[in-house]
């Protein structure tokens, strides 16, 4: 694969750096089973259904499962068919597709309620008799009153010292159980001591992005990246719901009661949370809301294969984080802010310092150098200890970042004066705001609560408006516009909006709708000419285009691609068009 040609110097085409079109993105995650097109016309019957399940089950049991590893012997093929899921549901809905949660313990399903016209979300866990039921609890009860007295550190931790207790309680109190029953109540007592409950099948599905209980005996509700808002056959009793948002904060590391109801937090494996207790300010009782990140995230390969951005926006987005200039993405909640922040933080050169500064630790980048700050809030009625996002902001100019990253800029004029001072003093700076468009996110900053002055918005380079929009019968994410601003002549310091790239909602795809005076810029403090320009930007859509077309999209082999062509180009470009680039065969990434 060779350089396209590059341009002449003409004014007419200087700008006009048109890339070619790439394939249609598949956008929705893989899902194990899918037993139907998801038009709601069930294609099998429930007995196909359970006899698909359960000969999944006994397979597991006769060729996976190690007996050794927990001293049980494996049940028998007729204990598995007689008792395990309960396939009731299946005469009320059509099953659309199924994955495995815990593998034979717990599977979830996507359903079609054809009385409702709707799709929902089912959880199947292993049914119990009234006397496993009994054992259940008892146990639950012994291991409680061992486990109390133990100091117990990291997650990892955690898991080893419930292995080791639950063991010993087996053997002392349940060793007359036969196994199918004994390994079932062993699924329960492993998901409410050491995973997350009752919802931890809903933590294991990649494709679910959000979990709200909104309150005493009603239906969990999850957002899923296929099907959008479906309600689940999961809730809590008052008690139980009270108990678990309690203990789901204590494994945040925080505290939760009645005089100290609301909390932010984030949950052992990333994720954020949201708790109250009680009813006293919300009138159905207490409510929690998870929002789910992936332990992988998403690369620049991801954001163009799933449409989000186009390959030239991604080129462009390159050059300008290669070359310091800084970017606020805004748009509503669940727009993709974070991620897409966190996508193009890829383009940061390797070896520059970067400071991050964020409330959840949710970015994830492929750097060495790179200093990783999280607020943290007071522990105390009169608030001491506390070290909030403006204290670390401070701290991070004095660190001399070259890099600087603000989860998100909310309504503390500290930060948002401290964050476009920092822009103005000659840092590249990257964060997230909540606004609908480039000249609404202006006015927020412009006045109350932030007080920004003109001249500092006008320091920004940057802002990418970012949208959550129906296609079809799904919701994705699209860059709505990339917006370049730019200081006005004027005498009250303006500040002049470029739409540089804009989204057609028609077809779906992003055009170039203005010439770039950022390129023009780089151009210009680089030496370039406009050839070189183009050149350049062809290079870096064509290391985008690889990565996209052999489906490299995992962060690390991302990472080492990106970084290696920093460093050596040409020996990256050369594999490209030899089609021998293997990231695995790259240097890790590496502090210069």
């Amino acid at each position: 694969m060779s350089d396209e040609p590059a341009p002449t110097d003409s004014p007419d085409t200087r700008e006009s750096f048109v890339l070619d079109d790439i394939d249609e993105a598949v956008t929705e995650e893989a899902i194990d089973h899918t037993l139907d097109s998801g038009a709601g016309e069930a294609t099998v019957s429930r007995e196909e259904v359970e006899t698909e399940i359960m000969g999944d089950i006994v397979e597991y049991f006769e060729s996976v499962y190690e007996p050794e590893a927990l001293g049980i012997d494996a049940p028998t093929e007729a204990a598995v068919r007689q008792r395990w899921f309960d396939f009731d549901y299946l005469e009320e809905y059509d099953l659309v597709s199924w994955r495995w949660s815990r593998r034979p313990y717990s599977y979830t399903a996507i359903v079609y309620d054809p009385a409702e016209n709707e799709h929902r979300y089912h959880v199947d866990a292993p049914t119990l008799t009234e006397f496993e039921q009994y054992v259940r609890e008892d146990l639950t009860r012994i291991l409680r009153q061992d486990l109390m007295h133990r100091d117990i550190g990291a997650e990892e931790e955690r898991d080893e010292i419930f292995e080791l207790e639950v063991q010993r309680v087996f053997d002392e109190h349940a060793a007359a159980v036969p196994p199918a029953p004994l390994l079932r109540i062993l699924y329960y007592l492993r998901r409410d001591f050491v995973r997350y409950g009752k919802i931890d099948p809903l933590m294991g599905d990649p494709a679910i992005e959000d979990i709200s209980c909104d309150g005493v005996d009603v239906p969990l509700f999850v957002y899923h990246g296929a099907y959008r808002d479906l309600e689940t056959n999961l809730s809590f009793t008052e008690a139980r719901l009270d108990a678990f948002v309690t203990r789901l904060a204590q494994r945040a590391g925080k505290s939760l009661t009645a005089a100290d109801p609301l909390l932010d937090a984030s949950l052992p494996d990333g994720s954020r949370a949201q708790f109250t207790l009680g009813s006293d300010i919300s009138l159905r009782g207490s409510t929690f809301t998870i929002r789910r990140f992936s332990e992988d995230p998403f690369t620049p390969t991801d954001l163009i294969d799933f449409e989000t951005f186009s390959l030239d926006q991604m080129a462009y987005l390159w050059l300008l984080v290669e070359n310091g200039k800084s970017v606020v993405f805004a748009g509503g909640t669940g727009s993709g802010k974070t991620t897409s922040l966190n996508a193009i933080s890829y383009f940061i050169p390797p070896g520059n310092k970067i400071v991050s500064i964020e409330d959840t630790p949710e970015l994830r980048l492929p750097h060495e150098n790179w200093v990783r700050n999280v607020t943290r809030s007071s522990s105390t009625a009169d608030g001491q200890g506390a070290v909030t996002m403006f204290d670390l902001l401070e701290s991070a100019l004095r660190q001399r970042p070259e890099f600087l990253l603000v989860g998100e800029i909310r309504a503390n004029p500290q930060v948002a004066f401290t964050f476009f001072q920092a822009i103005s003093t000659g840092h590249t700076a990257y964060t997230t705001f909540h606004a609908d468009s480039a000249e609404g996110a202006m006015r927020r900053l412009e006045n109350e609560p932030l007080n920004i002055p003109r001249q500092m918005i006008g320091s920004l380079d940057v802002v990418s408006i970012q949208r959550q929009v129906t296609k079809g019968p799904r919701r994705v994410r699209r860059n709505h516009k990339l917006v370049e601003l730019t200081p006005a002549p004027d005498a009250d310091g303006g500040v002049r909006t470029r739409d540089v790239f804009g989204r057609d909602p028609a077809s779906d795809s992003m055009e170039q709708r203005a010439p770039s005076a950022l390129l023009q810029e780089i151009k210009y403090e680089r030496g370039w000419d406009d050839r070189q320009l183009r050149r350049e930007l062809s290079l870096r859509r064509e290391v985008l285009r690889y990565l996209l077309r052999e489906d490299i999209r995992h962060h690390e082999s991302v990472g080492r691609v990106i970084h290696t062509f920093y460093r050596k180009p040409q020996t990256v470009l050369e594999q490209i068009r030899a089609d021998e680039l293997d990231p695995a065969d790259l240097p890790a990434q590496r502090s210069e």
